[in-house]
């Protein structure tokens, strides 16, 4: 489950303007095969090796399933990362296939699949263009992944639509849209609005001329409307509170600013 703090550019000097979605791409790729070890040293005790996490509030697919009875289902996880959802899946017998854009994150994954002796498929895939025929799976998920990271949001909900069986589930979570207005700072300093929450503009990172990483901001009219657009029925919609009790922190979320501002959106669609 990725997740990257936003953090607005004149707290760190990067350039903040409009980037071109495909170098974006390509960017956020490189990206994340090179941090892949770096990233997982840092956050793979909160994920776990074999645990199915849907975000920092601490939601597992094992307490609420999400994902509905997957017994005799095909399933799909985009933007797997290291894959432990996937790998959680695989563990309860589970028919799981997990895609990455990035080889650094699939090579973590192959590593983690052999010390823990559990085989699925693991596959290099944009998820704008996946690899696989029309009506494949019955449930295609994602948490955190790929869509932070691309800046047409029906790219994505359009290849779901296209491999997943009618009536078939696309379940998903991501940072909330509120979250983008405010600094990467859990604490109390954090409380006071950075930027326009309708403010379009992709963070981008750049060394030089080379953009080296860009998330891009989805408002939650844009969630629904590219939903719905692209063929899929809204199920459900969860927006987690953060938990009594719970004391970690990462990136932007944490008990102290948590409790009073949403995180995390999740959805679930169904295929017309």
């Amino acid at each position: 489950m990725p997740i990257t703090p936003h953090i607005p550019p004149d707290e760190r000097g990067y350039e903040f303007s409009r980037g071109l979605p495909e170098e974006a791409v390509h960017a956020n790729a490189r990206w994340w095969s090179a941090n892949a070890r770096e990233y997982l040293a840092e956050h793979g005790t909160i994920l776990g090796d074999t645990d199915f996490l849907w975000c920092p509030e601490g939601v597992r697919e094992a307490d609420i399933h999400f994902l509905g009875d997957l017994r005799g289902k095909r399933v799909l996880e985009i933007g797997a990362g290291a894959a432990q959802c996937s790998r959680y899946l695989a563990m309860q017998d589970v028919d799981i296939t997990a895609s990455d854009i990035a080889e650094g994150m699939l090579r973590a994954a192959r590593d983690l699949n052999r010390r823990y002796k559990v085989s699925f498929p693991l596959d290099l895939a944009d998820a704008r263009a996946l690899p696989y025929a029309d009506s494949s799976f019955d449930v295609v998920f994602t948490s955190f992944g790929a869509l932070p990271f691309v800046a047409d949001l029906a790219s994505v909900h359009r290849e779901v639509h296209r491999v997943l069986r009618p009536s078939g589930v696309w379940a998903y979570s991501a940072m909330h849209p509120m979250r983008w207005m405010f600094p990467d700072d859990p604490t109390w300093n954090g409380m006071h609005v950075v930027l326009p929450y309708f403010d379009t503009d992709p963070y981008l990172e750049k060394t030089g001329k080379t953009l080296e990483y860009a998330e891009f901001h989805h408002t939650f009219t844009d969630h629904i409307n590219s939903l719905v657009n692209t063929g899929f029925v809204i199920d459900k919609v969860l927006e987690p509170r953060w938990p009594e009790g719970r004391e970690v922190v990462w990136g932007g979320w944490g008990p102290e600013r948590s409790s009073y501002i949403p995180g995390t959106l999740m959805i679930r669609a169904l295929r017309r």
